[in-house]
């Protein structure tokens, strides 16, 4: 049984994006910022770092994003969400992902003109290619997705700023499974953090 725990528009839109690209049951838990409903007692009995996204799998709990996609990735491999049989693509996917996690997600604390140098690297890095690693998407483009989302809706950014990157987020827009969540997410009420 896996049940993710979430906050509308936060970073735990990404493993939300997975487990409907792998189409696996799950039930969400919607936690509100606002309410400090991730204080409570009971969720930081679960993740004593009162964070979003928490996967419970059976009731054990997993946290940090790149663990989550990592961790479904693996577990429904026939969902193609990381490169089979390929160590060395296997290793630029998980790159990417600590990149994104270290690099990319602090970036828009630090000021939007900050920001947009990162994703200047970022779409160097992306060298114009469909997905961010081999011929199909994998767990480093839904997490690239989630965090361009988020920074492109804050910063206002035209299309011709990135346009790797816009292909990118226009490629992940028309997945179903990115559609699904936004739809249940908005539905949810977005409650970003500050």
């Amino acid at each position: 049984m896996l049940t993710l725990y979430i906050a509308p528009g936060s970073s735990s839109m990404a493993p939300h994006i997975a487990l409907r690209e792998i189409g696996a049951p799950f039930t969400l838990e919607v936690l509100s910022f606002a309410a400090k409903e991730n204080r409570s007692p009971a969720f930081l009995a679960l993740n004593p770092e009162g964070k979003v996204p928490t996967l419970l799998i059976d009731g054990r709990p997993l946290t940090e994003v790149a663990a989550i996609l990592f961790y479904l990735a693996r577990r429904f491999p026939e969902a193609g969400l990381l490169p089979a049989n390929d160590p060395e693509a296997e290793a630029q996917v998980i790159s990417w992902m600590s990149f994104l996690a270290s690099t990319v997600h602090p970036a828009r604390r630090q000021g939007v003109a900050h920001a947009q140098s990162v994703y200047a690297v970022v779409e160097q890095k992306l060298g114009g290619r469909d997905w961010v690693v081999g011929e199909g998407m994998t767990i480093a483009d839904i997490h690239l997705f989630r965090l361009y989302w988020r920074f492109r809706g804050s910063a206002e950014l035209e299309a011709s700023a990135f346009p790797g990157l816009h292909a990118h987020y226009e490629r992940m827009m028309a997945r179903p499974a990115v559609i699904a969540t936004i739809e249940a997410e908005k539905a949810l009420g977005y409650q970003l953090p500050a």
